[in-house]
């Protein structure tokens, strides 16, 4: 060679890797277990909401309100027949009267709901806006006992469905299995909603479809018969079959007697189960297409007028056939009514099985309803610290896992303490539905107060008629069903609204200690090591850790968040960068199957493939053992199980006291100075800049043609020094200092393997973060041993459908 060729950097020792792509680590047995019986785990990129259609809505929407039709109309009959005997009969076309009344009036009511809030939550989201979260509490915990008791009634009243159909077409009583069919379908609901099942598609559209269809055109051939004299009557007034109808009473002089009042309210209290579903789809909202309010407004005027028409129908049908309702709950009315209406022949049993098998159908997935509603209900109020921050996690499946196995135990511990009565149920049902029409329409009353705007005084009038007549009914289901199993309800809803108060002002004084109180702790000195500090929150237990860390005199100290949820992983890295800790970058990776010990143990494996001793810090705070228990999770204890079994690999969980820093505030509000403890001053010099090794020409080699793409290559396969177009899912994004200029690196991974992505003189990119697809193309340099691109031209792939340049 000539002596004025131009030197050229020396390559390293061996050309650079790609970061791996994944570290070969056994799974637990349970995980394998639970993989085995629910699938294999969803990413989070699989969780999207479905937006719906208004047929697809009313679908599904409407199951648990339409279903009510079965048995509203039924369960007056229980009330009145044992009074008023025969005459029962005619006065429940007044008591359906006023029902139906009710149900146009809480129509507008919701009309307005979803008007004003397009956000899901209901009458919780409509209470806490205009009240307050501590009395939106009150709505919370009659959405929750509503959500438990319409498992409970719709399950059993699906159960008797079946049980009517069998007693009818094959005289068969299966009043003594009931129960635990009942209890059977709770569990597979369970089991179809933890594996991921949603209320979203056809599916479960289809069965109320199926039943309007069927009860409806059953309807109208009884109506038509009724009017040409040809319509049959019951015969079943002193059946003793299947447990006997309900006792027949004999009180002729029933209107001057006080006792007829009492039953006449009882009457229309259990009647008044035909309205629950009403709030499904304020509940709802955000599922609908746009524009969201009109939508919603139209989807819930219809769901109004088919439940108005069936419960007339059913009501009529009933008034006129005479069909007393059995003790035992089978065979229904409706399905007397059907029978009846259908005849013996062929053509009438097939049309019994299939109206039956429809409203067993409908039932049994209007109780499916709540295993959606009610994770969402909780996950919101755990949101607002009222309720253990666990019921907030998505499990294995991406459903609220904890919410969903909370509601299955709570609604079979109801089931088996009524023995799957129908009647029993309902006596617990309507206190919690009404008690959520109060609280929306007090809200939307109070909003509408405040405001000047056009038909101000016909919503006032509307919200407020519905406050007064829902509240009226709470109370006259409190005082007339109290001996029934309502008492039950009156007893615990206080307690229950108390109880989530108190749990949310423990949450409060905790975040309170974390953030405000002085760390007390020792500062022991450890060997050299690579620090892993794992941080999920910007508080005094992540600040004594940091400090921790640094005595040790590590090499390299590392704040790593592992992403479960981008929203609150980007609020982390706003407060992290505001905070005392940002000297020390925070590294985000994203975990998008929530396995949060997996990932953990890769990171550290990862590192101690490097030639590290690792030491992977955990904070833990402390609690007393029951608070703990009951409201926080043990996270720092399980990473440190698993941890502590990788080679070269150790486990330290660091403590904070959160009784001891509550006791401290406590003691500094009361003027009572809190003692110094040592080590107060967390100021700590900065951590050591990550070695850069890209290479020179690397960094400033001139970018392609963009017009003239290259073809995309696994990352795997691009060698050092070569230009290349990989395309893949970034894993983790952090800041480093590079000769005091900040840059941006972000592990760009697919299946064959990672590599690094540097941008200088940046930290941040907008859409450049942990989960992002995205397409590059550069030099391939090196850095620490592995490959990397300087400054990449780059393409962010689409997310719902959408393009971006770089």
């Amino acid at each position: 060679m000539s002596g004025t060729s131009t030197a050229r950097p020396k390559p390293p020792v061996a050309a650079p890797g790609a970061l791996a792509a994944d570290v070969n680590l056994p799974e637990s047995l349970g995980y394998r277990v639970k993989k085995r019986i629910l699938g294999k785990p969803l990413v989070n990129d699989e969780l999207h909401g479905e937006k719906l259609s208004n047929p697809t809505a009313l679908g599904i929407m409407g199951i648990d309100m339409i279903s009510s039709s079965s048995y509203g109309s039924e369960q007056m009959l229980t009330q009145l027949i044992p009074y008023f005997g025969v005459l029962g009969f005619m006065l429940l076309m007044p008591i359906t009267g006023v029902i139906l009344g009710m149900l146009i009036l809480l129509t507008f009511c919701y009309r307005d709901v979803v008007s004003v809030y397009t956000k899901a939550g209901g009458s919780y989201v409509v209470a806490r806006d205009n009240f307050g979260p501590r009395i939106a509490q009150i709505a919370a915990v009659a959405l929750m006992i509503d959500y438990i008791v319409t498992v409970a009634v719709q399950v059993s009243a699906g159960t008797d469905a079946i049980a009517s159909y069998l007693a009818i077409s094959f005289q068969k009583d299966i009043s003594s299995e009931k129960l635990w069919i009942t209890v059977a379908v709770v569990l597979l609901l369970c089991y179809g909603n933890l594996r991921g099942v949603k209320e979203a598609g056809k599916l479960f559209a289809t069965p109320a479809y199926i039943y309007i269809v069927l009860v409806g055109g059953t309807l109208l051939l009884g109506l038509g018969q009724l009017l040409t004299g040809n319509l049959s009557h019951a015969t079943n007034a002193h059946d003793t079959n299947y447990g006997g109808v309900v006792p027949i009473g004999t009180h002729t002089e029933w209107a001057l007697t006080a006792g007829a009042v009492l039953w006449l309210l009882r009457g229309f209290a259990n009647g008044g189960s035909s309205l629950t579903g009403l709030e499904a789809v304020s509940n709802g909202i955000s599922v609908f297409r746009k524009p969201t309010g009109r939508n919603a407004r139209v989807t819930l005027t219809t769901m109004s007028v088919i439940l108005g028409c069936l419960v007339l129908g059913v009501s009529i049908m009933a008034w006129q056939m005479k069909t007393y309702p059995y003790s035992d709950g089978a065979p229904t009315v409706l399905a007397q009514i059907t029978h009846l209406i259908w005849g013996n022949n062929v053509f009438g049993t097939a049309m019994i099985t299939v109206v039956q098998i429809a409203t067993a159908l409908i039932l049994y997935t209007g109780g499916n309803t709540s295993f959606s509603g009610f994770p969402f209900l909780v996950s919101y109020v755990a949101e607002d610290s009222f309720l253990p921050r666990q019921l907030r996690t998505r499990g294995h499946r991406l459903a609220f896992s904890n919410g969903i196995i909370v509601l299955t135990i709570l609604s079979l511990v109801l089931i088996v303490a009524m023995g799957g009565n129908l009647t029993k149920l309902v006596s617990l049902y309507a206190i919690g539905v009404f008690t959520g029409f109060v609280m929306a329409a007090a809200g939307l009353f109070k909003y509408h107060w405040v405001r000047d705007e056009p038909a101000r005084a016909w919503k006032l009038f509307v919200n407020g008629s519905a406050f007064v007549c829902s509240l009226a009914v709470v109370l006259i289901f409190a005082v007339t069903k109290f001996t029934e199993g309502a008492w039950l309800v009156v007893v615990v809803f206080p307690p229950a609204v108390w109880g989530l108060i108190q749990l949310n002002r423990r949450y409060r004084r905790e975040s309170e200690a974390l953030a405000n109180t002085p760390a007390s702790a020792s500062l022991p000195t450890r060997t050299q090591t690579s620090i892993l500090v794992l941080v999920d929150s910007v508080d005094l237990a992540v600040v004594k850790t940091l400090r921790y860390a640094r005595s040790l005199r590590p090499t390299e100290i590392r704040a790593v968040h592992l992403m479960v949820d981008n929203v609150y992983a980007e609020q982390l890295r706003r407060q992290w960068d505001a905070s005392q800790a940002a000297d020390i970058p925070l590294e985000i990776i994203e975990v998008p199957d929530r396995r949060i010990r997996r990932a953990s143990m890769e990171l550290a494996a990862r590192e101690a493939a490097e030639g590290f001793e690792v030491t992977a810090l955990l904070p833990r705070r402390t609690y007393s053992p029951i608070v703990g228990r009951l409201l926080h999770d043990r996270t720092a204890d399980r990473l440190a199980e698993v941890l502590s079994t990788l080679p070269h690999v150790v486990a330290t969980i660091v403590p904070f006291d959160v009784v001891e820093a509550i006791e401290e505030l406590e003691a500094v509000e009361k003027g009572h100075k809190a003692r110094p403890k040592e080590g107060d001053d967390v100021a700590a010099k900065p951590r050591s800049t990550k070695k850069m090794l890209l290479d020179a020409e690397c960094a400033g080699a001139p970018d392609r043609d963009p017009s003239t793409p290259m073809q995309v290559r696994p990352i795997g396969a691009v060698r050092w020094r070569e230009r290349a177009a990989v395309e893949g899912r970034v894993r983790s994004v952090s800041v480093s200092p590079v000769k005091g200029s900040p840059a941006l690196e972000a592990e760009l991974y697919d299946a064959s393997g990672g590599i690094t992505l540097v941008f200088y003189g940046r930290r941040s990119i907008p859409g450049i973060e942990p989960g992002a697809k995205m397409r590059v193309e550069g030099m391939i340099g090196e850095m620490e041993g592995h490959l990397a691109m300087a400054n990449p031209t780059y393409k962010l792939l689409p997310r719902e459908g959408q393009d971006e340049e770089g």
